[in-house]
C-alpha cells in the first residue's frame, strides 16, 4: 500500500518482505552498543578534557539506530532495540557473573579484569533504562519527521531525532548512574558531565552524516524499500515488526 501524498516508491509498513542486509545492520547495531559499554571503562584525556571512550562508539549505534528507521520503519526497529536491550543485558549479567566467581589463585589478573569489565547493578540499571528509552524516543522522532517531511531532508531527521534522544538518554542515565549515593557525584558534576557528554556525542552524529546519507541511499536500493511509517502502531511493547 502507498500512503497518499507520499512518493511512489514510498511503502508503508505491513508486509514482511525478505531483506539482504537487516540481519547485518543488526549485527552492527548491537556490537557497538556492547563494545561502548566494554570500552567506558578507560577514560582518555583530549585536549586537556576528560571523556570515556565509550562516547565515541555509542553514538554509532544511534547511526544505526537512524538507519534501521529510515529504510525499514518503525516496527522492525522497535524488535532491534529490544534484541539490543536482552543482549546488553546478557552481556553484564556474564561479567558480573564472571567477575564475583574466585579466581585461580596463581591467576593474578583479577583486579585488571574487574577495573574493566566489573559490573556495577546501579550503572547497569540506568544504562539499561536510559538507552531503551533514548532509542526509542530516537526512532519516534525520525520516523514522524519522515512522514512530515514526505522523505525528504534526511539529515534534519537524522540530526534531530539525536538531539532528542541523546538528551533523554543523558537526563535518565546520569542522574540515575552517578548522583549521590555511593557514587558521591553531586548535582553540578551531574549536570557538567552530562552536558558535555551530550554535546559531544551529538557532534559525533552531525560528523557522521555523510556516511549515514550513503549507507541509506544504498540500503534503499538494494533493499527496495523505503518506509513510511504513516499508520504504524508506535506501542513500544508491542514487538511484533
Amino acid at each position: 500500500m502507498t500512503a497518499p501524498d507520499l512518493p511512489p516508491s514510498a511503502h508503508t509498513h505491513g508486509d514482511a518482505p525478505r531483506y539482504r542486509y537487516f540481519d547485518l545492520i543488526v549485527g552492527v547495531f548491537v556490537t557497538a552498543l556492547i563494545t561502548s559499554n566494554l570500552v567506558s571503562a578507560k577514560v582518555a584525556e583530549v585536549g586537556g578534557h576528560k571523556i570515556g571512550c565509550g562516547i565515541f562508539v555509542f553514538p554509532i549505534s544511534y547511526i544505526f539506530g537512524d538507519v534501521l528507521t529510515e529504510v525499514y520503519g518503525y516496527a522492525r526497529s522497535r524488535r532491534v532495540i529490544w534484541i539490543g536491550f536482552a543482549c546488553a543485558a546478557l552481556a553484564s549479567l556474564v561479567f558480573f557473573v564472571a567477575d564475583v566467581m574466585p579466581p585461580a589463585r596463581d591467576w593474578p589478573h583479577q583486579g585488571a579484569f574487574h577495573t574493566v569489565l566489573g559490573q556495577l547493578p546501579r550503572v547497569v540499571a540506568a544504562s539499561l533504562v536510559a538507552y531503551v528509552i533514548g532509542e526509542f524516543a530516537n526512532s519516534f522522532v525520525l520516523a514522524k519527521l519522515k512522514v512530515a517531511t514526505r522523505g525528504k531532508h534526511l539529515w534534519v531527521r537524522t540530526i534531530a531525532s539525536t538531539v532528542v534522544g541523546q538528551l533523554i538518554d543523558s537526563v535518565v542515565f546520569y542522574p540515575l548512574a552517578f548522583y549521590g549515593g555511593a557514587m558521591g557525584w553531586s548535582l553540578a558534576q551531574v549536570i557538567e558531565v552530562g552536558w558535555n557528554n551530550y554535546l559531544l556525542k551529538c557532534a559525533v552524529e552531525a560528523l557522521f552524516t555523510p556516511l549515514t546519507y550513503l549507507v541509506v541511499a544504498r540500503l534503499k536500493r538494494a533493499e527496495n524499500e523505503d518506509v513510511f511509517d504513516v499508520d504504524t502502531d508506535f506501542n513500544p511493547l508491542r514487538l511484533k515488526g
